[in-house]
């Protein structure tokens, strides 16, 4: 399973790539598939459902299936947040997971960097971030990208992102 992250201060556009991204990367034949983080409280079930009900009276995990697709919600419970390395190996096997968000995290990453940001750019503290996708021309070292060129992003990441390496 391959990773790449999708990193950037807010509004900078990392939805929109890595959304591009996944829908490049599948419309090539691969697998995808994505973990998103939110900093703020994150809720999928609206109250008054039979699986909130079954979430506020205690459960877990409540899986709700269908015919089309099916959630997985685990509740904490005061237990830490899972590390991206715990939901991985979570997900069924794909070829590539993009990651929105982890910018803390050490896997690879691009940013996207806005000039009308204000904000400095990650890869000046980030050794992972190995490319950089910008409406301007950053004084990164690495690979510049174009921030609308999810072809070039796409193939620079199938040709040089390596799965990351697995303890034994």
């Amino acid at each position: 399973m391959n990773v790449i992250g999708i990193v950037g201060w807010k509004n900078s556009g990392k939805t929109t790539l890595a959304a591009t991204l996944i829908r490049e990367l599948s419309g090539r034949g691969l697998t995808v598939s994505s973990i998103k983080h939110a900093h703020h409280m994150v809720d999928v079930d609206q109250p008054g459902t039979d699986s909130y009900k079954h979430r506020e009276a205690g459960a877990r995990e409540v899986i709700l299936a269908g015919g089309q697709r099916i959630a997985i919600m685990h509740e904490l419970r005061g237990a830490g947040e899972p590390s991206l390395e715990d939901l991985l190996a979570r997900l069924s096997p794909c070829d590539w997971v993009v990651v929105e968000g982890y910018k803390t995290h050490a896997h690879p990453k691009i940013e996207v960097h806005r000039q009308e940001s204000g904000r400095s750019p990650l890869y000046r503290e980030d050794a992972n971030i190995i490319a950089v996708a910008s409406d301007y021309a950053a004084d990164f070292s690495g690979p510049l990208f174009d921030i609308n060129d999810v072809t070039g992003i796409a193939d620079f990441i199938i040709d040089h992102v390596q799965p990351p390496a697995r303890e034994s």
